[in-house]
């Protein structure tokens, strides 16, 4: 009887070792190695063989004499996802769906499947039945269209191959990756070998067939997808499905993507028959207020090509301890900090011995600097308890000197603020080089430092 074979992987990026080392030598992560059983079959993995022609190796080719042309793109029912994809789908893609268990993953892919009448789709669960797939397919709205949507339970690879070489799917979406597993490594779904190598047999299925796949992928309790770390690398595309399983909203941002931009977002409605299409995402990031509180304003940021109106929320209050707070929620603590300083030392304001609360509403992550002057300018509004006019918004950046810094795309911020309403924007002095303000009908304000926002909105 042949001797078990084991070796020992790191589960961060996926290297190889005949011993346990402490320190991965390629990634430098500690305590990331884990033994494996890697028994493998004697014609080593298996490969993919449609399309391929034996006998026949790769030649090299010259860059010059290599046919290009536009790809085209599978658009889908959902515009959302076209959006974030850039464009739509590729054919010839692995796309990679991560996110928290019970977000609706598995919901935005059956959604996807049945959204596409003129395709043939094979959905491969590892993880539920037939019986509970179409249970949830009653649910949706858009089950009546998934006539050409086939349903497999399977985990093994090769069988699943078995079933694409007889049904010839146009589109494949897997349920999860790490339930599958390849009978030509001995070790358990889910492991380091096994994801990596049913990962690499779909990349060649896709790559040589010309079949879109999606995978989706669990995430570990620090937010990251689990496995390896070259699974993303190994992908085209890694999309990570955000939000709040208490609130309604979902949010899909592309993380890697190799056809399209990758600062790209899209925003879901959870609702009972599906996740709805959020076309105008300023409308659920401003709250519906009565009356005017302090401490809140609006900023206009950018999340890739999507101009967004999103509401800052400031609270400063006296500290009850020695040591004031900080705290921020979906804005950088580390910026929220400078920001605090520059406005002690530009502009005299004691917010040292004070805490300082920040919220973005909506439940957003935003890394758009032009946010800045909305922060800072909600923080001034709770700490003197002076409203901020509603019909105000701002869009511009803060320096360490305290001087109102330029954006980009400052037009399509502008834009969106007056469709929604608004009556004064303030900007940079610096953005309206080159802007045709007389085309706006919203009243636009530029201003160079802090202290001028200071003086017209709070006297």
């Amino acid at each position: 009887m042949a001797k078990s074979k084991t070796a020992y992987f790191c589960q961060s990026c996926g290297y190889e070792s005949p011993k346990w080392m402490g320190k991965c030598p390629s990634c430098n992560q500690w305590n990331t190695f884990v033994e494996e059983l890697v028994q493998k079959a004697p014609g080593g993995a298996a490969e993919w063989k449609t399309g391929q022609k034996a006998g026949r190796l790769p030649q090299p080719a010259a860059i010059s004499e290599i046919a290009y042309t536009e790809e085209k793109r599978i658009r889908t029912g959902d515009g959302e996802l076209n959006r974030v994809l850039g464009g739509g789908v590729v054919p010839g893609s692995l796309v990679l769906i991560g996110g928290e268990p019970g977000i609706g993953k598995s919901t935005l892919m059956l959604q996807l499947t049945l959204n596409l009448p003129e395709l043939k789709v094979l959905y491969v669960s590892g993880e539920e039945s037939e019986h509970q797939i179409k249970m949830r397919a009653a649910r949706l709205e858009a089950a009546a269209g998934g006539k050409d949507v086939y349903i497999l339970t399977e985990t093994s690879t090769q069988n699943i191959f078995k079933q694409i070489e007889q049904l010839e799917p146009q589109l494949v979406v897997v349920d999860s990756i790490q339930t599958l597993y390849s009978a030509h490594i001995d070790s358990t779904p889910g492991s380091v070998s096994q994801v990596r190598e049913c990962t690499a047999e779909l990349l060649r299925f896709a790559k040589e067939t010309s079949t879109p796949v999606f995978l989706i992928g669990h995430i570990t309790k620090d937010g990251a997808i689990a496995g390896p770390k070259i699974l993303e690398h190994m992908v085209d595309t890694v999309l990570q499905f955000e939000g709040d399983r208490h609130h309604f909203y979902r949010i899909l941002r592309a993380v890697k993507n190799r056809f399209g931009s990758a600062s790209e977002l899209g925003i879901y409605e959870m609702l009972g028959n599906g996740l709805r299409e959020v076309s105008n995402p300023s409308e659920i990031l401003l709250s519906q207020r009565d009356e005017q509180l302090s401490g809140i304003t609006i900023s206009a940021m950018l999340e890739g090509v999507r101009p967004m109106l999103i509401e800052t929320q400031a609270l400063v209050s006296h500290s009850a301890y020695g040591t004031p707070q900080r705290s921020a929620t979906g804005f950088d603590t580390r910026r929220m900090n400078m920001l605090l300083a520059v406005l002690e030392k530009r502009c005299g304001f004691r917010l040292s011995a004070k805490d300082v609360f920040l919220n973005i509403a909506g439940g957003l992550r935003v890394e758009d600097p032009a946010v800045d002057l909305g922060i800072v300018a909600a923080v001034i509004s709770s700490h003197e308890d002076i409203p901020v006019p509603s019909s105000v918004c701002f869009a511009a950046e803060v320096g360490l000197s305290g001087e109102i810094r330029a954006v980009n795309r400052i037009e399509h911020r502008i834009a969106e603020a007056e469709k929604l309403g608004f009556e004064q924007i303030y900007i940079s002095k610096y953005n309206k080089k080159g802007l045709d303000t007389s085309r706006y009908q919203i009243e636009i304000k530029s201003v160079s430092k802090i202290e001028e926002v200071f003086a017209a909105l709070f006297g």
